[in-house]
């Protein structure tokens, strides 16, 4: 079933009533062609969800009767932020689309000193617009009861500041070695902790980039003998993150 999100100043509990604007409207009416008297599922974007029927549909806004509401469990109980280094080509996208399936709160998309993609502030806000628009369709697909943040591109030095509040801080690394450390050091992770995830570029963290993020308290960890793409990489502590964190 289709889902989407809805301001809270949008949705009418006395009357049981919620209205979707903006571009909701033309993906419902023209994209999915869905008619009055079907039914979807609307998010408030916290901890609510409204299964709910179409009661009417113009241009401007569509409006549904909310049938019941419901408060899943489906968001995982840590705060994960994946600080992606900027990749090459249109690698990004896809690294946003499976951060956020695979349940990270927020992207920070990071440039490095090995990064090779180089964003003046107009580009850089013209990606990050499309960023946010793929985090949002993930978010969608994947039954999200939140739609996680793009933030705008930081400098490395930056990122690590923006993570100095995070309970814990991780920067898997070519030359970290250990399994068994590795094990130890995520397996002390706990509900409710937040937890940064700094991925590099295709030519890895430079040495002195790993010693500043150590100084400033991250732990490297190994992901294994094999040397991974930076689009493999989030996706593999994100993966391993939410076997271990996730709820019966």
């Amino acid at each position: 079933m289709q889902r989407f999100f809805a301001e809270p100043g949008s949705i009418d509990l006395i009357n049981q009533r919620i209205r979707l604007t903006g571009s909701d409207v033309n993906h419902i009416r023209n994209v999915l062609r869905m008619k009055n008297g079907e039914e979807l599922w609307v998010s408030d974007g916290d901890k609510k969800e409204y299964h709910c029927v179409i009661r009417s549909s113009d241009q401007e806004e569509i409006v549904l009767d909310i049938l019941y509401a419901q408060e899943p469990d489906y968001e995982l109980p840590c705060s994960i932020w994946l600080f992606q280094c900027l990749p090459k080509s249109d690698k990004m996208e896809l690294i946003i689309q499976k951060a956020v399936e695979l349940g990270a709160a927020g992207i920070v998309p990071v440039s490095s000193k090995r990064c090779v993609v180089s964003l003046d502030e107009k580009r850089a806000a013209k990606k990050r617009d499309r960023w946010q628009q793929i985090a949002e369709g993930a978010a969608k697909q994947s039954r999200r009861m939140k739609i996680p943040e793009v933030m705008p591109v930081t400098s490395f030095r930056q990122a690590l500041l923006m993570a100095s509040d995070m309970d814990v801080v991780l920067i898997p690394y070519e030359m970290a070695s250990g399994m068994q450390e590795t094990r130890r050091i995520l397996k002390k992770i706990a509900p409710g902790n937040r937890v940064a995830v700094f991925i590099g570029p295709e030519g890895g963290f430079d040495k002195e980039e790993v010693l500043e993020a150590v100084k400033a308290g991250a732990e490297t960890i190994t992901l294994g003998r094999r040397i991974l793409r930076t689009e493999t990489a989030g996706m593999t502590v994100l993966s391993i993150l939410m076997y271990l964190l996730e709820q019966d």
